[in-house]
């Protein structure tokens, strides 16, 4: 093996844990046939890589800071291996055949469901626990919202004891009805099916395609027994078709390919099986004896002719640049590479013929490299990545899925960090404008210099009078409580947003000393995290603990005290404000539902818990997007009411849904 391989094969093995974190955590960064493409090449290069044999990511604790428990599969949910192509699909067949191919096999074909999968723990024909895919072999326990969902029989006409597996989907009519502001019909059900409170899992459905049951290899005769039992016991199966000439099946995919987005539901593929059980391939990481065979993409063939870096905060991001294509109704001129390991993985150069797709048909993203012969490739020319700062001339460090600047007092760094404290703080008052005057002038160039500003130099400023600065000044200078989550998000850790914090801090870390105490390990055993960003967060509080010391030695701005244990507990829902409350601010308010385990939302989106308005029956554009989602809109008194009887850590249970509209 050469050294290109073995960095490219080290850059592949990066990328693909980067995206199955993402992917099993419910936000997919890249869509499903551009991580096939990266593991496809990794198991060319390295087959015997050990990330091949890896399912998702878990610390495969029993608990996690969601408030979901953690549950074991009867048989691990493994990976499919995955055909791109016809070629690679009959490589496949010939396989399952054997050499001889004397007595060719049937193949059982169904629909690849493209939602969230989920398995049915059943006892003697009754539900007893509903577990999402988690990490393969630990999932988190979603039973009550299960029972909710269509296709989830509560009990079974027979005493089967045992595993039922399926996909957790959504029609593509209910999410154009109801959830059209969620990016697509997956996204919306992995949303829902998580939510503490269930709403909406009404508009979910499973759809399954296998079953197992428990120490009894032998309960289904094959695969066409196990669909027919399925449907029997009210189940509802994916469309399934039997072929024994897989030339009929690449055509039966063209078929399918060709009117999918007239289907109820979203399908990203099929999946063929051997009709043979094989329970022993079945608890296999991979199985051998399954394979999807996956739709593809629409792509165009350009020319990369340079790359851009777009800079965000202290993060540098590859943008390609390459010659004008159409694809899916517009013209692509830039797309994006995400980050130094998938340049490096794809082997691109400029000149480069490109394989460019539309990720989730909004997104322009170069794929890899063009077919051979599908375009005359250019002069060839290594890509220049940036090597020091644009701002402050430090190094730049480049840590294969993230190129960015280390410099903790970075101008560029510090004034990123300002605008997020005066975001998280929600200092409307304080515009962009101002805040960059005081930040050129070094007036303010960390978030305490904030709480020392007057009125009457404010005045001098452009655009600003007497009235303006005495405004901007006292809004500076409301004392505030913020959650602990939201206190570290406003510090600007790179890639460590108030969601993350919040997983940090319900494991059990709710305090900033016990943070501070914390090492990389102590964080990364939280479920969900991974070293990099448990080293990320551990080197931030570090470098900005003389900053957040001086923040709370103010006076103004504070943390607030971890929840005591008593009844008072607002941990799965979450509330956005909007117009005028009486009795408090909206950003007093905001901190009250995050210091009680609760989110504060600044839009309505589908799986809010409720609006919080003084004029429910208002036309305004959220009452009616409220309306529209189903959501509760409830006036002051209602929320002071839900703040009053909070959630019962004993028993979990949903305080009151206040006035619904």
């Amino acid at each position: 093996m050469g050294k290109t391989d073995s960095g490219r094969i080290a850059a592949l093995e990066r990328l693909i844990q980067t995206y199955q974190k993402s992917y099993y955590d419910g936000e997919a960064e890249i869509s499903d046939a551009e991580f096939d493409l990266l593991w496809d090449e990794l198991a060319s290069l390295a087959p015997g890589s050990p990330v091949l044999t890896k399912v998702g990511t878990g610390s495969g604790v029993l608990h996690d800071g969601d408030g979901f428990p953690k549950a074991r599969h009867i048989i691990p949910m493994g990976s499919q291996d995955k055909a791109a192509n016809p070629g690679s699909f009959l490589a496949w067949v010939k396989k399952m055949n054997g050499e001889e191919n004397e007595s060719p096999k049937t193949f059982l074909v169904q629909y690849k469901l493209d939602g969230a999968s989920l398995e049915l723990q059943y006892e003697k024909g009754t539900l007893k626990k509903a577990v999402t895919r988690g990490d393969g072999i630990t999932g988190d326990e979603i039973t009550a919202n299960a029972r909710r969902m269509g296709g989830v029989p509560a009990k079974l006409d027979l005493p089967f004891s045992g595993g039922v597996r399926g996909e957790v989907v959504m029609t593509r009519g209910v999410w154009k009805e109801k959830y059209a502001c969620k990016a697509n019909c997956r996204n919306a059900a992995n949303g829902i099916m998580r939510r503490k409170d269930g709403m909406g899992c009404d508009d979910l459905r499973l759809i399954v395609y296998d079953a197992a049951a428990s120490g009894d290899d032998g309960y289904f005769g094959d695969e066409r027994e196990k669909i027919a039992w399925l449907a029997a016991r009210g189940f509802e199966p994916a469309v399934t078709k039997e072929f024994s000439d897989p030339e009929k099946i690449i055509a039966y995919r063209a078929e399918i390919a060709g009117k999918r987005e007239k289907l109820p539901v979203d399908i990203d593929g099929l999946v063929v099986k051997d009709t043979a059980l094989d329970m022993a391939d079945l608890w296999k990481t991979r199985p051998e004896r399954q394979i999807a065979f996956k739709f593809e993409l629409e792509t165009a063939f350009s020319i990369l002719r340079a790359v851009e870096w777009s800079e965000s905060g202290a993060t540098y991001t590859p943008i390609g640049v390459v010659d004008p294509v159409r694809l899916a109704g517009t013209t692509v001129q830039r797309a994006n590479l995400n980050n130094p390991d998938m340049i490096r993985a794809m082997g691109l150069k400029i000149g480069s013929a490109v394989s460019v797709v539309k990720r989730g048909e909004i997104i322009p993203k170069i794929e890899g490299p063009a077919p051979s012969g599908a375009l005359a490739e250019g002069e060839l020319k290594d890509v220049e990545f940036p090597v020091r700062c644009g701002a402050c001339g430090t190094d730049l460090v480049d840590g294969g899925t993230r190129l960015y600047c280390p410099n903790p007092l970075c101008p560029k760094r510090l004034h990123h960090r300002l605008e997020k404290w005066v975001s998280v703080l929600d200092i409307r008052e304080l515009g962009d404008k101002l805040l960059r005057q005081l930040f050129d002038r070094k007036r303010v160039t960390r978030i305490a210099d904030l709480y020392t500003l007057e009125a009457a130099e404010l005045a001098g400023y452009e655009r600003m009078g007497e009235l303006s600065a005495a405004k901007v000044v006292r809004h500076i200078r409301t004392p505030r409580e913020l959650s602990l989550a939201a206190f570290v998000a406003g510090f600007d850790l790179e890639g460590v947003g108030e969601l993350i914090m919040e997983k940090v801090v319900n494991a059990g870390f709710d305090t900033l000393e016990k943070l501070r105490a914390a090492s990389a390990a102590d964080i990364a055993a939280v479920y969900g995290l991974g070293e990099i960003t448990a080293g990320v967060i551990v080197q931030g509080l570090k470098e900005a603990a003389g900053e957040m010391d001086a923040v709370l030695s103010s006076g103004i701005a504070g943390i607030a005290a971890p929840p005591s244990g008593g009844p008072l507990r607002l941990q799965g829902l979450s509330f956005c404000f909007t117009g005028e409350l009486a009795s408090m601010k909206r950003g007093e308010a905001e901190e009250k539902v995050k210091s009680l385990g609760g989110q504060a939302r600044s839009s309505v989106v589908k799986d809010l818990s409720y609006l919080v308005t003084n004029d429910p029956q208002s036309g305004t554009s959220k009452n009616r997007k409220a309306r529209d989602l189903g959501i509760p809109v409830i006036d002051e008194d209602a929320f002071l009411a839900i703040l009053e009887a909070g959630v019962k850590k004993e028993d979990g249970k949903i305080p009151p849904q206040g006035v619904p509209s």
